[in-house]
């Protein structure tokens, strides 16, 4: 009777741990630089186009789920994107994304907290990992992989606008983001007279124009803005 016991034990034992899977926190984004125009190169811009853009924001792989999805009976995740947060051999782990795209999950009354959603790499197959480490799974779902810019607190961005030409003189709009959102106190407007100079500055960029109108601006940028410090 003992062996039996512990035969059905180590049965048991098997069963309650075969469907489990620890999510891992191993992923780290990746900071994208934006310096455009190249330097050197003819550009042309409308009003109220962008001249110059210079920046970084934090790129991290995401999931898309393209419709609302259940997941077993006890859970339903919604459309959106789900940002990745680590990976193992056959799958990665994502969370909702923090934004007005972002995924949400949502449990059934009865349903255990959940800690993670799981992709599997070869196959369209999504899991719900549990807070006990148990998931349950689906099949066939409709999701794919995506770049996916982020907010985060360092995220930086500074540009130069057209906003049009007066008699000799063009106007220049410049924005700073923080965090994809505009910083007033360092936004201006700034007025320039090309009869003076056809050479163009401001915080360190220096562009040439070559032609401006009350429609358009062709320009070549000379430098870029100088790199932001924090």
């Amino acid at each position: 009777m003992l062996t039996i016991s512990k035969s059905m034990t180590l049965l048991l034992l098997l069963l309650l741990t075969a469907g489990c899977v620890v999510p891992k926190y191993n992923y780290f984004p990746m900071r994208t630089e934006i310096s455009e125009p190249p330097l050197g190169t003819i550009q042309i811009a409308q009003v109220g186009d962008n001249m110059l853009r210079q920046g970084h924001y934090i790129e991290h792989d995401a999931l898309y789920l393209f419709s609302d999805t259940s997941i077993t009976w006890a859970y339903t995740l919604r459309q959106g994107y789900y940002i990745k947060k680590g990976e193992n051999e056959d799958s990665e782990f994502f969370l909702p994304s923090n934004e007005p795209e972002g995924g949400q999950i949502v449990k059934s009354a009865l349903a255990d907290n959940w800690q993670s959603l799981q992709a599997y790499k070869q196959e369209q197959k999504l899991c719900i990992v549990t807070v006990f480490n148990v998931h349950g799974c689906e099949s066939n779902v409709l999701f794919e992989r995506r770049k996916r810019p982020v907010l985060q607190s360092d995220s930086f961005q500074q540009t130069l606008i057209y906003s049009g030409k007066v008699g000799n003189k063009i106007n220049v709009g410049y924005r700073e983001f923080s965090n994809n959102l505009a910083r007033p106190a360092f936004n201006n407007a700034v007025e320039y007279d090309l009869t003076d100079s056809k050479i163009i500055g401001y915080r360190g960029a220096r562009i040439e124009i070559l032609e401006a109108t009350n429609e358009f601006i062709k320009y070549k940028v000379i430098e870029n803005f100088n790199k932001a410090q924090f």
